[in-house]
């Protein structure tokens, strides 16, 4: 298989504070659990194990014309860190995460080497990551 596709309801997580995305009580926390959990169900599916390689990153955002909470390199670099592989540079405990500590599409967000961002309007929040190996 050389990509993966899913879609989550809501708005993807935000990389825009100084406490790690994954760590215990950010603000982010409901967000990136339904990432890993919208990825999780993605890769048990079709089989996905984690790239080795390089790869590429599309995401479509769907949300209200007047919502405008965040931005693209927020909420890219946050998708980035969420679904490499936690548990080599992880900097806090991520016990929290459970099983979804275990969920990466990738080992490292440095594999990624294209990227496609694009927002659509829709009456509620929503989004699409794909990531394909190169």
């Amino acid at each position: 298989m050389d990509s993966l596709a899913f879609e989550v309801r809501g708005l993807p997580p935000l990389r825009n504070e100084a406490l790690p995305i994954l760590a215990a009580g950010h603000r982010q926390a409901n967000r990136v659990r339904a990432l890993l959990e919208a990825a999780c169900r993605a890769a048990q599916h079709s089989g996905w194990t984690p790239v080795t390689h390089l790869v590429a990153l599309d995401v479509v955002l769907r949300r209200p014309p007047d919502h405008h909470c965040g931005d693209a390199t927020h909420f890219l670099g946050a998708i980035g860190d969420v679904l490499q592989d936690k548990r080599r540079a992880a900097s806090v405990s991520l016990t929290h995460l459970g099983v979804l500590i275990d969920v990466a599409l990738f080992v490292d967000d440095r594999q990624i080497r294209q990227i496609s961002y694009r927002e659509e309007h829709a009456p509620e929040p929503s989004y699409s990551v794909t990531v394909t190996a190169l």
